[in-house]
């Protein structure tokens, strides 16, 4: 792969390995929010027959997905921690995050955010004016994702 492969899919090559970086959204014992990343370890691994190998990750157990449609008019989801832990997957438009701490962050059309704030404050999330589509995929408690 090359190194603007490598970037624009969110991987980092060391020392031959490669990890796939996932934002991260978590409460610290206090209740505040904050920001984080995650590295997804993932190995180079022939997928499909007669094409080049792709970097994949080991499987994660999940327990539910949820499709989900934020409407138009809905620019914000004020302060609010979700229902347990979630990866979300954005599938259109720019959404914005905001922690209890003030930082902000932009994810973008299939950007993917591990959402942990379960308690506390919660986070703002901000959305275009013309709705957004998204996938909820719910994760079991005690999942560490950066260990496969």
């Amino acid at each position: 792969m090359t190194r603007a492969e490598l970037v624009r899919f969110g991987l980092s090559n060391r020392l031959g390995t490669f990890t796939m970086r996932c934002l991260r959204i978590f409460a610290s014992q206090d209740g505040e929010s904050h920001f984080g990343e995650v590295d997804i370890p993932t190995t180079i691994t022939p997928l499909f027959p007669n094409e080049a190998p792709f970097a994949i990750s080991a499987q994660y157990p999940a327990s539910r997905i949820r499709f989900v449609q934020i409407p138009a008019g809905v620019n914000e989801a004020g302060w609010h921690t979700p229902p347990g832990r979630v990866l979300a997957v954005w599938l259109d438009g720019i959404v914005e995050f905001e922690t209890s701490d003030g930082e902000r962050r932009h994810v973008s059309a299939g950007g993917f955010v591990l959402v942990e704030d379960t308690y506390g404050k919660g986070h703002i999330s901000r959305h275009p004016e013309e709705g957004q589509l998204m996938i909820l995929i719910s994760l079991p408690d005690g999942l560490d994702l950066s260990s496969g």
